[in-house]
């Protein structure tokens, strides 16, 4: 008779079980709690009161270890939120335009339909005054002259400091090679024949003479020259006409002043 009787009642014999799943779940979500009272599941083991008001204190310390937490990055964003609007006041107040003031936007109100003004038929007197207006007077054309007057007096001026500022003069530098004929050529006659060359736009330089091999020298020589005035095929005519001491000319080096 007790066990049927008991077989109608309803009694949890498994909530030790349900306890120790949600138990575990927690932990498993928010870690053991140091110093917290573990439940032993057994079969004649149940939470009474005291488990769930134990269970309730670890998971609102929890929470609020969490909220603190949270706080912390709230208020250190809060932070670094005024250091960027800081930041910002002052590059805006360095910037040449800061000053300018953003416009003012107006209202506008819906556009009505306004009719035009009628015409009132033009009288002979009005169409006479018409008439006499004249569209292209007099005064545009003085207007015209004097803008062409200041024009060529400004070309003119141009002109005249063009014409007194002194023109370019291009030289080039020239290091010429004049070979003798033997060892025997007098090398101090033969450079005296070389400098004797006089052109217009020719400067002679500094000479030195060179061994070239079996005793023999040549003489090089350096000048500058005005292009436009003297090229190195007249230099060469020039100095090939002493003959008697001059073999050849070579242009050992040719730059550009």
């Amino acid at each position: 008779m007790a066990t049927n009787f008991l077989v109608h009642e309803k009694i949890w014999f498994d909530k030790f079980k349900y306890d120790d799943a949600e138990r575990r779940f927690y932990e498993q979500m928010n870690g053991p709690v140091a110093g917290a009272s573990r439940q032993t599941s057994g079969p004649g083991a149940s939470s009474g009161p005291s488990g769930d008001h134990s269970e309730l204190v670890v998971r609102i310390a929890s929470l609020e270890v969490e909220n603190q937490s949270l706080r912390g990055v709230v208020q250190e964003l809060q932070q670094a939120i005024s250091k960027l609007e800081a930041r910002l006041n002052v590059l805006e107040k360095s910037s040449p335009g800061h000053r300018a003031t953003a416009p003012q936007t107006q209202h506008v109100s819906p556009m009505r339909q306004v009719e035009p003004p009628a015409k009132k038929p033009a009288t002979p007197a009005e169409d006479d005054e018409d008439d006499d207006i004249d569209l292209f007077g007099s005064d545009n054309e003085e207007e015209d002259k004097e803008a062409a007057q200041l024009r060529e007096e400004r070309l003119r001026q141009y002109a005249e400091r063009k014409a007194k500022k002194p023109a370019l003069v291009a030289k080039s530098s020239i290091l010429l090679d004049v070979k003798p004929w033997d060892d025997e050529t007098d090398m101090a006659r033969l450079e005296a024949c070389v400098r004797s060359v006089q052109l217009d736009g020719l400067v002679w330089g500094a000479s030195k003479l060179v061994p070239v091999g079996y005793g023999i020298r040549k003489l090089q020589i350096q000048c500058v020259v005005e292009d436009d005035k003297v090229g190195t095929d007249l230099l060469e005519e020039e100095i090939t006409k002493f003959e008697e001491h001059v073999q050849s000319v070579d242009i050992a080096a040719f730059n550009k002043i």
